[in-house]
């Protein structure tokens, strides 16, 4: 295969991965819902469910360096399915008690955001040889992710409809049986990441430009934790990608399931409404990666911050209907499709490369140690004051946090760095 097609063959195992996960995204609370839960237990779920994420994020991040890539991509998808299936498969014969699906879930999460730093690892290599800018080949990494959104919610809203939960679960596992397999067979690192995909002992480690000598398993994660303290740029970006990602999690995972089944008719418009968001996201995505290296990057970025999050939960504080959150979910979607190909690209411009696994984890977890609280929050606030006085709270909140990039000082760094002019010889007589 040429590296045009290992790089589209990436992006596929990214949108099959993605997919599975969205799918457990709708099955999960409505299998909770199911057995008689509450909407605490709704929030018990979600926070069981994502985290692991944190956990997984920073020590994972340097095993995958260690493990190999590809290697890192195949065995997170095979442990996801595997758990994922025992739900069912328990639920169908002896049983399944509430701790199980929460310790499943858990063990389920665990290794996503590892497997996904692989894969965004390997990006920029496959990018390079098959000739790609770096912006679009994250906008269209970014998009895959949006992709799987969209095929992936709507889907799941139909299987929980049609087949019930614990049949969408099955289907999930499917999902990431088949990812690990593409990966297995047709992902390849490029040569210059080779030395990331082998062994320590391969011949290609030496050669590689990207290789490292590792100073020890908690000395690797040290020095990532380090440099991203002492960056004044990613200090900024996981303080507010914390607050808004506990934001959205208490959105998706917890509030819009409970005005779904309220106010929008159930799991099939759920599915809908986060499927249309994803589709938007994804042609967002697209469209981005083929301008994003001629527009100023903060202002855009704050712009497409507030519209992502204000339309989609203005819409359900007020208490309208379907219509209305498909539209806002659309307008939402579109302003979203553009935030992660713009971080995505700076984080690749500062992180080193040999770093980039470790720091793309402790970035992750950094950013998702909210996402649990936000799930589990919601529930209470929700059983508190209400579905719709929640999203009102959280709107409100969420304007005024994504519009701190425009206080200026180290978000300025966001900017892509002037190009270096060669130097001017002067003329010899």
């Amino acid at each position: 295969m040429n590296a045009r097609a290992r790089l589209r063959a990436l992006l596929a195992v990214q949108v099959v991965s993605r997919t599975g996960n969205v799918v457990t995204t709708v099955a999960v609370p409505f299998a909770v819902l199911a057995r008689g839960g509450s909407a605490t237990d709704v929030g018990i779920a979600a926070f069981a469910a994502t985290v692991p994420i944190v956990l997984g994020g920073p020590f994972g991040g340097a095993l995958v360096e260690r493990v190999g890539f590809v290697r890192s991509s195949v065995a997170s998808d095979l442990v996801s399915g595997a758990t994922l299936l025992a739900m069912p498969v328990l639920a169908w014969t002896v049983g399944l008690p509430f701790w199980a699906l929460l310790a499943l879930v858990f063990v389920s999460g665990l290794f996503d955001l590892p497997g996904e730093s692989a894969r965004r690892v390997l990006l920029p290599g496959l990018a390079r040889s098959a000739g790609v800018p770096l912006e679009r080949a994250v906008g269209h990494f970014e998009a895959s992710q949006r992709l799987s959104v969209l095929i992936g919610a709507p889907l799941g809203g139909v299987l929980v409809a049609a087949a019930g939960p614990m049949a969408a679960l099955v289907c999930t596992a499917v999902a990431f049986g088949t990812a690990a397999l593409l990966a297995a067979v047709l992902v390849r690192p490029a040569g210059d990441d080779a030395a990331g995909d082998d062994a320590a002992g391969d011949d290609a480690a030496g050669a590689s430009a990207d290789a490292a000598p590792t100073n020890g398993y908690w000395r690797d994660i040290a020095e990532g934790f380090r440099f991203c303290i002492r960056d004044p740029f990613f200090r900024l970006v996981i303080a507010l990608v914390l607050i808004t990602n506990l934001l959205d999690a208490a959105r998706s995972t917890t509030l819009l399931p409970l005005y779904a089944a309220d106010t929008l008719g159930g799991a099939q418009a759920l599915g809908f409404v986060t499927g249309t968001f994803g589709g938007a996201a994804f042609l967002g995505s697209v469209a981005f990666g083929y301008v994003a290296h001629r527009v100023p990057r903060r202002i855009t970025f704050v712009v497409c911050f507030v519209l992502a999050g204000g339309p989609s939960l203005l819409v359900p504080a007020l208490g309208l209907g379907l219509p209305w959150m498909l539209a806002a979910s659309a307008l939402s979607g579109l302003a979203a499709g553009a935030l992660n190909p713009i971080l995505g690209a700076v984080e690749l411009e500062r992180i080193p490369a040999h770093m980039r696994a470790r720091v793309f984890g402790l970035l992750g977890a950094g950013s998702w140690a909210g996402i649990p609280l936000g799930g589990l929050l919601a529930g209470f606030a929700a059983e508190g004051v209400g579905v719709q006085a929640t999203f009102g709270a959280v709107v409100v909140l969420y304007t005024v946090v994504t519009l701190a990039p425009l206080t200026g000082g180290a978000w300025r760094l966001m900017e892509r760095p002037a190009p270096e002019r060669a130097p001017v010889e002067r003329a010899t007589t």
